[in-house]
């Protein structure tokens, strides 16, 4: 029996007898009804059909639900479900003592964003952060009120600043920070920093530095310190930022 040149279907030889014809048409339209159901096998409303692995084959990718989008995995399309933007809060963290560590920071976003709020000392000294445990990495370039405190080299990185007297002794005192780029192994890591404050002479100022972690290492951990003093309220939210 004589077939199709693109899907092999059966057909009646050109010498065939005509009594076999009804035969032949319900082979050729088995064939046809199997191969179209083989390249269709969508059953519902918005399914998506693709190319198998088997030669004239699709397969069904049943549709998707309301906020999904069309991805690839394995090499063949899917449905996935999209990620809340934003930041994503990856740890609560209460000040107290004279160090406060927070350690194995998730290391699957791109940007870090630390939230410093009600930060209380013994002493009243301003808030200080040692990436990695680390003091001597940090470069800044840092204002105050109208002021510029000018740099520093291997220090800590100043959420607030300058140290200026009571600075920590307010509990509405707020210091905000984003490392950039604090997961990389292989680049150095810029900072920003802000804060509102109240000084000794209780007038509400803000504050900005901006500087360099340099380390190529991942920042996996912070160290928070009030230079000595006690830390004695306070709460840090670490937000992860993709």
């Amino acid at each position: 029996m004589a077939t199709t040149t693109n899907y092999g279907w059966t057909t009646p030889n050109d010498t065939d007898l005509v009594k076999d014809g009804a035969a032949a048409i319900r082979t050729l339209g088995s064939s046809i009804d199997t191969t179209t159901k083989a390249l269709n096998p969508s059953t519902t409303l918005g399914d998506i059909e693709y190319r198998s692995s088997t030669a004239n084959t699709n397969t069904r990718l049943p549709v998707g639900t309301n906020g999904q989008y069309l991805t690839v995995t394995g090499g063949v399309p899917a449905w996935g479900a999209i990620s809340a933007g934003g930041m994503t809060l990856l740890s609560t963290t209460t000040l107290s003592g004279l160090t406060t560590t927070i350690s194995s920071i998730n290391q699957t976003y791109t940007n870090l964003q630390i939230f410093v709020s009600g930060f209380l000392t013994v002493g009243g000294d301003p808030i200080r952060v040692a990436p990695n445990n680390n003091s001597g990495i940090t470069s800044m370039q840092s204002t105050e009120g109208s002021s510029s405190v000018g740099s520093r080299t291997n220090e800590y990185m100043q959420l607030s600043g300058n140290q200026l007297g009571v600075l920590g002794g307010n509990a509405n005192n707020a210091f905000s920070a984003t490392i950039f780029n604090y997961a990389s192994t292989t680049t150095f890591k810029p900072y920003n920093a802000c804060a509102i404050f109240t000084n000794t002479s209780s007038q509400r100022l803000g504050s900005f530095n901006s500087g360099g972690i340099a380390t190529t290492s991942a920042i996996t951990s912070l160290v928070f310190d009030a230079g000595g003093s006690s830390m004695t309220g306070g709460t840090v939210l670490i937000y992860g930022v993709k």
